[in-house]
């Protein structure tokens, strides 16, 4: 039988198997070629797909036609959908969402990290999968992005000249001018349509990201859970003292006052980096307090801290069940931000010791610990790519029996990585936001005489494609 040839712009036919990064999902053909498919699409849509390239061993395609929907399909809330890079599983049923990311982390391990049978436990699922997110970060843009039912449009209803949103998906220039996300809290789509409202009125510029002209480049707004208090961040170009009191009480006229603090980020730096090299309170204390786990964390505008708060302490509760503290313990936490992990490991251990490189989120730490009354907590800064520097100075504690690390979303520094390593503690708790460099650091410290224990994938961040995992991995001789 001759082997069957492919040719850009054929149209097949085919079921979908799995998902892909990057909006692609997988299927293959009845003869066993493997084809990715752009589209947002789910597992067991039958689809037909023209193929835009061929491959040496796959097709690429895109879709075409949904032809069979999966019965992991649902309706999308959100109108931004399909153009919005941000909800890219809002079509697939919150239940399926949750054992597509169960099986993500769980290829990694396998593929990357070449761990065979992982010990790999159900994803726990968000409480709520829509309002969650306590930190909402929009950017303003002098280029719109033209949503496809637009396209044909004579005339506009919204200025081209003007947005204020999220970035057109692989668009640094381009924003789409939304009314309203899904994922915040009312409060922050409140923040979105006063500010929008309050900068048309006053025809505010807009940054421009290739020119690195405008005015106006952020609005991150935070909401704490527990005590209900808001922050308005607005990121300028500069600060006009007098334009910002009358954005402070514009804000403040549709917004609940006693619970709201504004601040004003200015930079100057050529990025889409939404914080400042300066900041200026507008009205309020200039952070906001938010309780998990009995504890009180103070934030301010540019320190990191869990998107998702309920999960949050989901996730604080799997580290602590894996970390198995002794009360004799000393515990360092790298990549510790404000604090919260460590503040949660001090309460079980003798030492807590929080490493960290913004200092913003260093204070922020110190804070803290004085806040919540925990004096066996220390913080230094250092960027953990220098950890090595700083090994004479935390001779002052004890060596560490368990490290906990949560790195950003690369993973870590190959030299942290080899700093921790040497310390040897008896156990590693890694808390990842990407299964990817959770794989590649946790092969790298199985070869070090590390065995993988327990994996625990929480979902933060429902309807999105990204997925926290808890690993823990304990040393061999210690078993």
């Amino acid at each position: 039988m001759a082997e069957e040839r492919f040719t850009k712009g054929d149209v097949l036919t085919l079921t979908v198997a799995d998902i892909a990064e990057k909006d692609q999902c997988f299927g293959r053909l009845d003869n066993g070629m493997a084809v990715m498919v752009s589209g947002m699409l789910a597992v067991g849509d039958r689809v037909s797909a023209k193929i835009k390239k061929v491959r040496q061993r796959y097709l690429e395609a895109i879709l075409v036609e949904l032809l069979e929907p999966s019965s992991d399909r649902t309706t999308p809330l959100c109108a931004y959908f399909g153009v919005c890079g941000g909800c890219k599983l809002m079509h697939i049923r919150y239940e399926a969402q949750l054992l597509y990311k169960q099986k993500k982390v769980k290829d990694a391990l396998e593929h990357i990290g070449d761990f065979s049978a992982p010990p790999l436990h159900q994803a726990q699922a968000a409480s709520t999968p829509f309002y969650y997110r306590n930190k909402i970060e929009f950017s303003f843009s002098n280029m719109r992005y033209l949503l496809p039912d637009e396209l044909s449009l004579a005339e506009l209803s919204r200025p081209k000249e003007f947005a204020l949103g999220f970035h057109a998906p692989g668009n640094f220039e381009k924003v789409i001018d939304i009314d309203y996300c899904y994922l915040a809290k009312e409060v922050m789509n409140r923040a979105l349509v006063l500010t929008r409202s309050f900068a048309m009125t006053n025809a505010l510029v807009p940054y421009a990201a290739k020119a690195h002209t405008g005015f106006l480049r952020n609005l991150v707004v935070r909401f704490s859970e527990n005590k209900e208090e808001v922050m308005v961040n607005l990121v300028t170009s500069w600060h006009d003292e007098a334009l910002m009191q009358r954005y402070r009480v514009h804000l403040e006229a549709g917004m609940d006052a006693e619970k709201l603090t504004v601040v004003n980020n200015v930079t100057e730096r050529h990025n889409n980096v939404a914080t400042g090299d300066a900041e200026y309170t507008l009205s309020g204390a200039g952070y906001i307090t938010e309780r998990l786990g009995g504890l009180d964390f103070r934030i301010s505008a540019n320190s990191f801290f869990q998107t998702n708060s309920s999960q949050a302490e989901l996730l604080y509760r799997s580290i602590l069940e894996v970390a198995r503290l002794n009360p004799e313990d000393t515990v360092y936490d790298l990549y510790c931000g404000t604090g919260t992990i460590t503040l949660t490991l001090a309460q079980h251990c003798r030492q807590a010791i929080g490493l960290e490189v913004v200092e913003s989120s260093i204070n922020d730490a110190r804070s803290n610990a004085t806040l919540n009354g925990i004096g066996n907590a220390a913080f230094l800064k250092v960027d953990l790519k220098d950890f090595h520097s700083i090994l004479e100075a935390l001779e002052a504690f004890d060596a560490p029996r368990v490290i906990i690390t949560d790195p950003p979303r690369a993973g870590m520094h190959p030299k942290a990585l080899s700093t921790m390593l040497r310390l040897r503690p008896e156990r590693i708790v890694y808390v990842s936001c990407n299964p990817a460099s959770l794989a590649r650091d946790g092969k790298e410290i199985a070869l070090y005489g590390y065995t993988l224990v327990s994996v625990q994938p929480v979902d933060m961040f429902p309807h999105t494609s990204h997925i926290e995992s808890v690993a823990c991995f304990e040393l061999l001789a210690h078993r």
